[in-house]
């Protein structure tokens, strides 16, 4: 069976837990999901198994504290000690996938932004600043992925963590990444060879990347 299938099964599965048990299983769920550099399949596929464990002893009355023991980071750190990391090929896929979300998303932004402003100049694209805006954009975005799963990791069995704490820091880095793209961008706006690009154009580009990223999601291409 797929990640993709397991993350779909697990989410119906967890339904039968008690709230007690959910809490705990969930802990480890996202403690195991937010390391981004183990093996997806394999992730899911040893959540799943803690799952049925973990319904099985339920149905005798245990809870989970008794099933995998009253220290549940150190029991979701050694089982990642155990998994396997993602291969190249899944990892090269995951980060084109991104890409191409980002890309797309940015042209039907910018296909947007265009009929507001007017003019033919707003439709003139420079090769080199645009690249190093997107490049920019797709680190800067990666940086945030990982610092919001790092976010979510650390949290997981805190107790004194709040949804609001997360949210702030999250919402910080947002509004300085986007300080550092606006400045940025501004220096490097005419740099390189440059021609027309109709908004048109931009806005069946953008669907047609976001498309592509959502097969390759989809399917594992």
């Amino acid at each position: 069976m797929k990640a993709s299938e397991l993350i779909v099964q697990n989410n119906q599965k967890r339904g039968l837990l008690t709230e007690e048990n959910e809490k705990y299983y969930t802990n480890l769920l996202l403690y195991i999901r937010t390391k981004l550099t183990l093996s997806e399949q394999q992730s899911e596929e040893v959540l799943m198994e803690m799952l049925d464990h973990l319904i099985e002893g339920q149905k005798d009355g245990k809870t989970a504290k008794e099933i995998f023991g009253n220290d549940p980071k150190g029991y979701a750190e050694e089982i990642c000690n155990h998994l396997p990391r993602e291969n190249k090929r899944n990892s090269f896929i995951s980060m084109s996938e991104v890409a191409l979300n980002i890309i797309g998303w940015f042209l039907i932004m910018r296909s947007i932004i265009i009929p507001i402003i007017g003019g033919e100049t707003s439709e003139k694209v420079y090769v080199i600043s645009s690249l190093l805006l997107i490049i920019l954009i797709v680190i800067m975005t990666a940086f945030g992925v990982k610092m919001i799963f790092g976010l979510i990791s650390q949290t997981s069995f805190d107790e004194n963590a709040t949804d609001k704490k997360m949210m702030f820091k999250a919402g910080l880095y947002g509004a300085g990444g986007f300080l550092v793209i606006a400045i940025i961008s501004f220096f490097v706006k005419e740099i390189g060879p440059s021609f027309i690009l109709p908004w048109q154009v931009s806005l069946g580009v953008g669907f047609i990347l976001i498309l592509i990223s959502w097969l390759m999601k989809k399917y594992k291409l």
